[in-house]
């Protein structure tokens, strides 16, 4: 594999996990995999909030309403900023790695899709949406959380992103949640109750 410079060693790490996790893309379980990596993608992500806010707004139910509101917002906010940084980093996709050989990492702008790895938008609008919802709905951590995980881990094996895109994506989708936050806190805390 031809580079000009000394891979720093997350990136040695992420090159030797993708080579070891990722699926042949043609196998069944391959094919599986990265249909369900996709369900982290921004048009599920948007339907899911849709569909909260409009249960919210039928039910009458404010509380539903404004979780979805805050996870519309935290996906939004996760997402600009995921595609801010892709606007300024190439990095070579694991996919196109194992099939070319070939990995770049440097500052850039190419719209290519095999030079957009960093960072995972999956993992940043998942772990950003399932954080929202987590604010007004404590009791379903253990589905949210187990989803999200399930999700992100998704994305190595499926050979979209390495290690290091996702762990960057999932704390942009903090952060993003965080922001959500503040700008539409749980009604509890908005009333002080």
């Amino acid at each position: 594999m031809p580079r000009s410079r000394k891979l720093h060693p997350i990136e040695r790490t992420d090159l030797e996990l993708a080579r070891n996790l990722a699926l042949e893309k043609d196998s069944a379980a391959g094919h599986l995999v990265g249909k369900f990596a996709e369900l982290g993608d921004q048009p599920p992500m948007q339907m899911l909030c849709g569909a909260t806010i409009a249960a919210g707004a039928a039910r009458g139910d404010r509380r539903l309403f404004r979780a979805g509101l805050r996870m519309l917002a935290a996906h939004s906010l996760a997402t600009m900023t995921k595609a801010f940084i892709k606007d300024t980093v190439d990095r070579t996709r694991p996919g196109e790695v194992i099939d070319r050989r070939k990995y770049r990492m440097k500052p850039g702008k190419s719209s290519a899709r095999g030079l957009q790895s960093m960072p995972s938008g999956h993992s940043a609008g998942v772990v950003a949406v399932a954080a929202a919802a987590l604010a007004d709905y404590p009791a379903i951590a253990g589905p949210a959380v187990a989803g999200s995980v399930a999700l992100v881990g998704a994305q190595l094996p499926s050979r979209n992103h390495f290690l290091s895109d996702v762990a960057v994506g999932s704390a942009i989708g903090l952060a993003a949640f965080g922001l959500a936050y503040l700008m539409l806190p749980p009604l509890e805390r908005q009333s002080g109750r």
